[in-house]
């Protein structure tokens, strides 16, 4: 199992989608990045790969990432400065359960697009969409190793 096959065209698309849909209505910036394998701990790798992405780039600071290692199954959900000010302290973790009781499922597009949804709501609410709002970071799923 790798980064790059782990998910099917359709699901991709049905990820990216969630991706458009959530984002409508904020001016928040949500990406998945995937990699086969995390051999350190998960929040470091997802950290790196945030800056990587350069997702805390963004004007308001209200980048979330989802961050996928397939075969040594970790995940993590990291949000900016912008976005963590405002969310409750547990919010990313009940993200995190939906989504792994998903996961254990093998529902992982699903999974990923309920967590996604979650966070648009989150974005929505604390950075409504502004009328000169620009796509700062692609809807593009990033894949690494």
């Amino acid at each position: 199992m790798n980064a790059k096959n782990f998910f099917t065209q359709d699901q991709k698309l049905a990820i990216t989608k969630a991706i458009t849909q959530s984002e409508l209505q904020t001016s928040g910036e949500i990406r998945l990045h995937i990699d086969s394998n995390c051999k350190v701990n998960v929040l470091d790798s997802a950290t790196l790969t945030f800056r990587k992405l350069k997702m805390h780039k963004t004007e308001l600071r209200n980048g979330v990432l989802f961050y996928l290692a397939v075969t040594d199954k970790k995940f993590a959900i990291l949000g900016d400065k912008g976005i963590n000010e405002k969310v409750p302290e547990n919010f990313w973790d009940n993200i995190k359960e939906l989504m792994l009781d998903y996961f254990k499922k093998q529902q992982f597009t699903e999974g990923l697009c309920k967590g996604i949804e979650m966070a648009g709501e989150k974005l929505k609410t604390n950075f409504p969409l502004q009328s000169n709002d620009t796509n700062e970071i692609t809807n593009e799923i990033s894949i690494g190793n």
